[in-house]
């Protein structure tokens, strides 16, 4: 069951970041014969489809403002396709229901999405492109390492997880507040008047 638990908490996080490169891993790491994955996510058409996606995300994710409108579509896209791979993984484990490991699965991967689409707006308004591109490039290779981790060390992947879900609820919460702040400062000075003028 912890092995279940492990994988469900590790690709559900990592999903809300990158969805496809999850898939890809995940089917890359049972036809590898690293890991029991569920035929699902090893069938060869699943993979190629998710490598395509991938490759498609990998550019797009680097591109100011593009990033956006990305994760913008993959709101509710990235929380869905980890709920289907947390009911496929608990599918396959008769001390989880597939019910339970999607609903796990799609809200981990909610709140990391939360935050990933919170910080690009952030960084976007930087005026130069290196700090998107480095941006993603660590969320890139931290997906990598989540996986990786969720696949070996279960139980440290539940640790770690439960860490990052809090980290990336406070920085949700805080650049929320950051923005509502700002937001506040630029009607103040530039009031809207009812009277059309």
């Amino acid at each position: 069951m912890i092995e279940t638990v492990g994988l469900i908490s590790g690709s559900g996080w990592a999903s809300g970041i990158n969805l496809y490169l999850v898939a890809l891993m995940l089917g890359v790491a049972g036809r590898a014969g690293w890991a029991d994955m569920p035929e699902v996510l090893m069938r060869l058409d699943v993979m190629i489809v998710a490598g395509i996606l991938f490759a498609i995300e990998f550019v797009a994710d680097k591109v100011p403002y593009l990033d956006s409108l990305w994760d913008s579509i993959h709101t509710f896209i990235r929380p869905l396709g980890a709920a289907a791979i947390g009911a496929v993984i608990a599918g396959d484990s008769e001390s989880i229901g597939a019910a339970v490991g999607a609903i796990v699965s799609g809200a981990l991967a909610l709140d990391a999405h939360s935050a990933k689409a919170s910080t690009r707006v952030v960084v976007n308004a930087s005026p130069e492109p290196v700090s998107n591109i480095t941006v993603s490039l660590f969320e890139d290779v931290g997906v990598a390492l989540l996986v990786t981790l969720a696949v070996t060390y279960p139980v440290i992947t539940i640790i770690v997880v439960a860490a990052l879900v809090i980290a990336a609820t406070m920085l949700t919460i805080w650049l929320w507040k950051v923005v509502r702040r700002v937001w506040g400062r630029v009607q103040a000075r530039f009031p809207v008047t009812g009277d059309g003028e």
